[in-house]
């Protein structure tokens, strides 16, 4: 698969975050993601600090990316995990609100 930024987001929504069914982009846990030089840099948040699933999520983005050829999962994937600004249902998407039942 060609890596490009589409294909990469496009990846990132096959990942699920398991208390809930969603996919973690339309839950609005990444906040920015771009390529540079063959690397993917990923800025991210998760629904609270104390979230027990921190690093079941890093080994599915991790997995879900290995579709790029050349990329190296150790050292082409960086996932930089900040709180600031805190996550909050708002940035959801409507079609996940609306599944959560969120207004």
């Amino acid at each position: 698969m060609e890596l490009t930024l589409d294909n990469v987001y496009k990846q990132l929504a096959q990942v699920i975050d398991p208390e809930t069914g969603l996919d973690l982009v339309s839950m609005g846990l990444f906040y920015e993601v771009k390529i540079e030089n063959n690397t993917i840099f990923i800025r991210m948040t998760l629904t609270s600090p104390g979230c027990p699933l921190v690093d079941v999520f890093d080994d599915l983005i991790r997995e879900t990316l290995s579709v790029f050829d050349g990329i190296d999962l150790a050292h082409d994937i960086k996932i930089d995990l900040t709180f600031d600004p805190p996550w909050t249902p708002d940035m959801m998407s409507e079609e996940a609100k609306a599944e959560l039942g969120i207004d």
